[in-house]
């Protein structure tokens, strides 16, 4: 079952991984995208970010997304 929840981001990027540890830690479900690995995934999150590599970018089922949102912003987002 695909995820509706998307997580365009880079191992590398603290930012990132501290998204994924508090998603993870709140056993939400989410599809992964590496930018560093997937080109299509780099350009995508560049053209909703006006040419940035912001990470993380993360997309919601109702066509939403957040850039490098805080443990916070993305709680509320979720409703946790």
């Amino acid at each position: 079952m695909q995820s509706s929840l998307r997580v365009y981001g880079a191992r590398t990027c603290s930012d990132t991984r501290r998204s994924r540890l508090f998603l993870d830690g709140h056993k939400v479900s989410y599809e992964w995208f590496d930018v560093d690995e997937n080109p299509e995934a780099l350009a995508l999150i560049e053209g909703v970010n006006g040419g940035n590599r912001a990470t993380p970018t993360i997309f919601f089922e109702d066509g939403s997304f957040v850039i490098e949102p805080s443990d916070e912003e993305l709680g509320g987002k979720l409703g946790i």
